[in-house]
């Protein structure tokens, strides 16, 4: 991994957080104690646990911003805007970037013009373990060119990724609808569309200590409905039925499904209007992932 040489002014980290003081005061702990010392940007999504006036009394460096409401996933759009540098560290409120791993990340964008993002090795706290979707990401069946840094996806991971902002903003940012949940794959396939590549880097890494007030139930209900309403808006019809198939078969038959289903029928309106299927190319890459997806361990909608 290449190491820091003083300050790293190329990429800034962005940090979205709600009702998680205890744990957003932690990752700043280790954020601003990086030897790269990169600027940061926590956007507060409407927190009532004293977030804000915590991050502010504090981390007098880390630069505020006050959503008002719970933005989700758009807040990160707001702390792109606000830091202004060429590439962005995407991180959650109960993740962190281990010391090297800015730089080396700035080191390949600058090197890989046509590569948007990079998607580090996720070690889940306390023991440190590869995250599940480790393999699924190492052995990427996406097909790319040998000069890339690392296997292609066709997916980020929002809290372990950073990105080149400038395809970014290009692309729209996260899209309000979605929210939360979810959320990367619609920005993900915009970006590949517009011919963008997206890669996994080992070297690079995030630990991820998973919040114990996270709201599975709620996330599940996102993460179906969003998944389904990315499929419509991006896929060919017919691979839009078969991945709709797909997530159907593999849900709880519950009340929490059978809402998120509601829910993403209820959006066909806004879906049909901003439907763009992706180009043929792009979706051969999501026909090579279909089958991994199927047998992934780390892709249960479970809570």
């Amino acid at each position: 991994m290449s190491r820091p040489r003083g300050r790293e002014t190329r990429v800034g980290v962005a940090v979205i957080t709600h009702n998680r003081r205890r744990e957003l005061m932690g990752v700043l702990e280790r954020l601003t104690a990086l030897p790269e010392r990169p600027a940061v940007v926590v956007v507060d999504n409407g927190s009532d646990d004293g977030s804000a006036d915590a991050v502010a009394a504090s981390f007098p460096g880390v630069a505020l911003l006050r959503a008002g409401a719970n933005l989700g996933a758009v807040g990160r759009n707001l702390a792109v805007e606000a830091l202004g540098t060429p590439y962005v560290a995407f991180c959650d409120d109960d993740t962190w970037w281990e010391p090297g791993s800015l730089s080396l990340a700035a080191d390949l964008l600058d090197a890989h013009p046509d590569v948007a993002s990079l998607t580090a090795r996720i070690l889940v706290e306390p023991s440190l373990r590869d995250d599940p979707i480790t393999p699924e990401l190492r052995n990427s069946p996406v097909p790319a060119p040998a000069r890339l840094p690392g296997p292609a996806l066709l997916s980020i991971l929002a809290g372990a990724s950073v990105l080149r902002s400038s395809a970014f903003t290009r692309a729209g940012g996260f899209h309000e609808r979605l929210w939360l949940g979810g959320e990367e794959e619609l920005l993900s396939l915009d970006l590949a569309a517009a011919g963008w590549w997206m890669c996994w880097i080992e070297e690079m890494r995030v630990h991820h200590a998973p919040s114990r007030g996270r709201d599975s139930t709620g996330r599940r209900r996102l993460g179906i409905r969003n998944t389904l309403w990315t499929a419509w808006l991006r896929r060919p019809a017919v691979a839009a039925l078969r991945r709709t198939g797909a997530v159907l078969a593999s849900v709880p038959a519950d009340r929490v499904s059978a809402a998120a289903v509601g829910e993403a029928l209820a959006g066909l309106p806004w879906v049909l209007a901003q439907r763009r299927p992706v180009p043929s190319r792009v979706e051969e890459g999501l026909r090579l992932l279909e089958e991994p997806q199927r047998r992934s361990g780390a892709r249960r909608y479970v809570g």
